[in-house]
């Protein structure tokens, strides 16, 4: 399903919207969400070309591949307005926010699973407190010290991390893990032998364990 790029909230002028469908059923049973990845700092506009969006397009077809026929999932991806997380604005994690309201308008209170890669991964366990969000996949996530995980109690939580990642700290998603643990969520990590920071090393076991991963979140 492709979505026109300059899609609006409807009453919000010049604001693009947050969420860009990318397999929309009639009645949605539930949801994923898609948030790649990005820069610590960045004001310039997040395109839908840039790599990082593109690196996030076999994961939506990977999912959308595992799901039966006729499953009921919506699938959509999260459009940043800007390509960085940019300190405490957390521009990605305000996009997401918006992309979730969106989703209500649209497909009603589903429950959600949120993937994201990257800064992507940040904003999806940032946020993961909205109660519509029932579990959080994060591939490779950027998670710095001191990371909140309160918001993650009573949630499904699965991090994969590559352990030759150069550009994430696999170690800080293993000690992110366990506060979330201590902190009420359901968590686990599994660290990914060989496996970089793009996911491109063995790419096709990237996308098959993502996909069967997000697919087990979801409620039957």
């Amino acid at each position: 399903m492709t979505v026109h790029e300059r899609e609006t909230v409807p009453g919000a002028a010049r604001m693009p919207a947050a969420l860009v469908p990318r397999l929309a059923p009639g009645t949605p049973r539930a949801a994923v969400l898609f948030l790649h990845g990005g820069r610590s700092e960045g004001r310039s506009p997040s395109r839908p070309w840039h790599l990082a969006a593109l690196r996030m397009r076999p994961f939506v077809r990977a999912v959308a591949a595992a799901l039966p026929d006729d499953d009921g999932v919506f699938l959509g991806e999260v459009r940043y307005r800007v390509r960085g997380w940019n300190g405490d604005e957390g521009d990605a994690l305000r996009d997401v926010r918006r992309a979730l309201d969106e989703l209500v308008r649209r497909a009603g209170d589903v429950p959600v699973v949120l993937v994201g890669h990257s800064m992507g991964g940040r904003a999806a366990l940032r946020a993961a407190g909205a109660p519509q969000v029932r579990a959080v996949l994060a591939l490779a996530p950027w998670c710095p010290d001191g990371e909140p995980v309160s918001q993650l109690r009573d949630k499904d939580v699965v991090v994969i991390h590559g352990d030759r990642d150069r550009v994430t700290d696999p170690g800080a998603s293993v000690s992110y893990v366990r506060r979330a643990r201590a902190a009420g969520a359901r968590a686990d990590v599994r660290l990914v032998p060989g496996g970089d920071h793009a996911m491109l090393r063995g790419d096709t076991n990237w996308h098959r364990l993502a996909a069967s991963t997000a697919v087990g979140l979801l409620p039957s």
